[in-house]
């Protein structure tokens, strides 16, 4: 199935201002709202099912033998005409 970006942003940012941005997608997780991303006069918003799958990697890129680079992502994924539901494992943020 083709990829379609619908809006991507990647730039540096302080944790604190990350923190701020999570914060925002928390809230309207919590509250049922949609989430609304934009830059400069891009913008999407999406409505997110009551069960989407959560998916949590962390990565190493790089040589086997030296430094490479680190990411954590979070990931939020739905079928846009079905209800997700997900495994059930017992995740655990510290």
């Amino acid at each position: 199935m083709p990829e379609e970006v619908l809006f991507e942003s990647e730039s540096r940012r302080s944790r604190e201002e990350i923190a701020r941005y999570l914060r925002t997608v928390v809230d309207s997780l919590e509250s049922g709202e949609s989430i609304t991303l934009t830059r400069g006069e891009e913008s999407v918003t999406v409505d997110l099912p009551t069960r989407p799958t959560f998916e949590v990697k962390v990565e190493r890129e790089g040589p086997a033998d030296g430094p490479g680079e680190l990411s954590v992502e979070f990931e939020l994924e739905w079928n846009e005409d079905a209800e997700s539901g997900g495994s059930g494992e017992d995740l655990k943020i510290e």
